[in-house]
């Protein structure tokens, strides 16, 4: 986005504050939402879908220092969190908002590599009646106070000592969030690599099929295409848009396939052997999209997929 959070002093002050679960975030989140005591079965979706996952521990202080439309239905936020933030590419978090008891749960968007240079989080939101995707659509503002806590077991976090694996990255509609993730996790890798003459760690390719209805709700369509042309033997992606109805601009047109993903798509990204893959999107698309890939030699510990259904 290059646009970077500068902070006042009072919003350091806010971030630099207790990061778990003292006064400050009882104050902040308010006493049922801070102990998670919600008024219905509705307003706890998000924490019960994700109960038996992995989360950290701390909720963390936070605060929006950027605001941008990613579309016209997508809000994309930029956070700057306590020094001791961390998470792994893929990971989402819960969102805590002053006054809204309902716990909102969104994937990260961002690299850690952004974290780590900035100190900022981005998050990529879709316009919902849901309390929290709606505040963060009519009521956030730069300064808006909030707090995150990290959590879910669906990330790419490889070792150097780690083998190498080829990455097939399969994304519906704002499930290309973790994807896209992921996707700027492993090109960060590559410039390490590159900096490195080879010897950080061990980086095999990675190729991501995403479908939206058209290109305006291809999200992150520019950076994805960037980071192909600036890899073109290690990153590679196909465009899909099931319901365009209007011309492809040009510098999209190579990119950009009509249709859902096929089966003859994703034959030529899978090697039994190599391939770990990544889902991130509507039910039906999971479920069908895995079933092929076990058709085509796949073993279930190789698909890996987030459950936001």
């Amino acid at each position: 986005m290059g646009v970077r959070c500068l902070l006042s002093s009072a919003a350091r002050s806010f971030i630099l504050q207790s990061p778990s679960g003292g006064p400050l975030c009882s104050r902040l989140l308010g006493p049922r939402s801070a102990t998670r005591h919600m008024s219905s079965k509705s307003e706890m979706d998000h924490l019960e879908r994700t109960s038996s996952n992995y989360r950290q521990n701390a909720l963390y202080p936070a605060q929006v220092c950027g605001i941008m439309d990613e579309s016209e239905t997508v809000k994309r936020l930029r956070i700057a969190v306590h020094p001791d933030f961390s998470f792994k590419a893929g990971q989402w978090v819960d969102f805590f908002i002053p006054g809204v008891e309902t716990v909102g749960g969104f994937s990260m968007c961002s690299s850690p590599d952004l974290l780590q240079r900035e100190g900022v989080v981005e998050l990529a939101v879709k316009y919902t009646k849901h309390p929290p995707a709606h505040w963060i659509h009519t009521m956030c503002t730069v300064g808006s106070r909030v707090a995150m806590r990290v959590g879910g077991d669906f990330f790419f976090n490889p070792s150097p000592s780690d083998p190498s694996v080829d990455l097939l990255l399969l994304a519906g509609g704002v499930g290309i969030n973790p994807l896209y993730s992921i996707l700027l996790h492993t090109s960060g890798l590559l410039h390490l690599n590159q900096a490195s003459g080879g010897r950080d760690y061990k980086i095999g390719s990675a190729h991501l099929c995403y479908s939206a209805k058209n290109t305006q709700e291809l999200l992150f369509k520019s950076s994805i295409i960037e980071a192909c042309r600036e890899f073109p033997d290690k990153l590679s992606c196909d465009l899909h848009v099931t319901q365009q109805s209007t011309d492809v601009d040009s510098h999209l047109q190579p990119f950009i396939n009509r249709g859902r993903i096929t089966e003859e798509e994703l034959r030529a990204h899978v090697d039994p052997q190599r391939t770990l893959c990544y889902l991130c999107g509507p039910r039906p698309m999971i479920e069908g999209l895995s079933k092929t890939l076990m058709d085509l030699g796949l073993t279930k510990d190789r698909i890996l997929f987030e459950k936001w259904w």
